[in-house]
């Protein structure tokens, strides 16, 4: 339990750094990217550039992934 805690918190930290990091370079959030969906439906997809595509279905997994890796070495470091 305490291992799915310390992860959690770090992709947390994660995501919440590369999000204030992306827009502030100007690429779309998935929040973004969501309300855009709902104010124009699928129209909106043509509206999104391959920037923003490449951060949302590659780049953002990645970055949660190296989240992921930096809480399980925490909890290593600590408990072991």
């Amino acid at each position: 339990m305490g291992k799915l805690y310390i992860i959690g918190l770090c992709i947390l930290v994660v995501a919440i750094l590369a999000n204030a990091i992306i827009v502030k370079i100007g690429i779309l959030s998935w929040y973004d990217f969501l309300s855009l969906l709902n104010e124009h439906g699928s129209n909106g997809l043509k509206r999104i550039g391959i920037i923003d595509y490449l951060w949302l279905f590659v780049g953002y997994p990645f970055i949660l992934s190296l989240g992921y890796l930096v809480g399980a070495k925490i909890f290593t470091i600590i408990f072991n």
